[in-house]
């Protein structure tokens, strides 16, 4: 057996277990046997083999699988869940995408740049063995490219983009930094003391994607959106501070507690008639001066 296969296994177990739950060997056995009989390569394993998995998949992924009293499998939850689910997804894609068939005229893939995640490994190394990093940035809106010397903190990615957060020690600033905009990264010998007071997930609570604001603090927003709009904004929420207040046959009304800042403004505009800002007041004036502003043109 090849070791991609070993690596199918091990993921298609997890998977299993995601979607089921609860599962016994046998309900594993089978459904393994169904998807390698998909890939015309058959696999049976024994109750000794799937053991042994267990062990590779805690050692790999770091994904604990346990047995109850009633012989049933299952993940035993943690802090890496998310991270699990997205490592799920990809597999899901690539071993769709790696079938060595023609799939052209079936699967459309965007045409796009790459988004700079080539640069991933390099910056998590760093960021955990506490690396300086040195790596030349240009900014969209300025024509000339600089040297950058920061400390790397922790990556983020936010609409098929990747950020870097990070201290810059071009003035001791803590900013973000897109990847995709990242050139020649040198990982240093040079190290650093993490700070202490620096916690990634604290930094972005009330942030729509990457930006947050000196001027002012969080906001607490309340929008309404048409019935429609509103069961694509309850399937892929705007922000993890999303809660529902109204959900009937005329409305969704959510509320949101955010800095407002241009990405989210952005946001909101691309809704067009199908948002109405509840409040604050501040961002429904500055909505009708967006809109007034793009009237004048015409």
């Amino acid at each position: 057996m090849s070791k991609r296969d070993y690596i199918i296994r091990y993921l298609l177990i997890v998977k299993k277990l995601r979607n089921s739950r609860l599962a016994t060997f046998n309900e594993i056995n089978e459904y393994i046997q169904r998807e390698f009989e998909l890939m015309d390569t058959p696999r049976n394993i024994s109750l000794r083999t799937f053991q042994r998995d267990l062990n590779e998949i805690r050692t790999i992924f770091n994904i604990d699988i346990k047995c109850n009293t009633s012989n049933q499998y299952y993940i035993a939850e943690d802090e890496n869940s998310g991270f699990n689910n997205r490592m799920m997804e990809a597999f899901d894609i690539i071993n769709s995408l790696s079938t060595g068939q023609q799939l052209t005229p079936y699967v459309i893939l965007e045409k796009r740049c790459p988004l700079g995640t080539e640069h991933i490994y390099g910056i998590l190394h760093a960021i955990r063995n506490r690396h300086i990093v040195r790596f030349s940035y240009q900014k969209y809106y300025e024509p000339d490219i600089t040297l950058r010397e920061v400390e790397p903190y922790a990556l983020k990615e936010f609409k098929g983009r990747w950020y870097l957060l990070s201290k810059d020690y071009k003035d001791d600033y803590i900013k973000t930094f897109a990847l995709d905009r990242i050139q020649e990264l040198k990982i240093s010998k040079k190290k650093f003391p993490y700070p202490s007071g620096m916690n990634p997930n604290e930094y972005f609570k009330n942030c729509f994607g990457v930006i947050t604001s000196d001027e002012s603090g969080p906001e607490e927003i309340v929008l309404s959106f048409e019935p429609l709009q509103g069961k694509y904004i309850k399937s892929y929420p705007l922000h993890e501070s999303q809660k529902i207040i109204l959900d009937n046959e005329n409305e969704l009304l959510i509320q949101l507690t955010l800095f407002i800042t241009h990405d989210f403004f952005m946001e909101i505009l691309s809704y067009g008639e199908n948002v109405k800002i509840i409040k604050p007041v501040n961002l429904i004036a500055s909505l009708k001066d967006s809109y007034q502003d793009a009237l004048n043109l015409y």
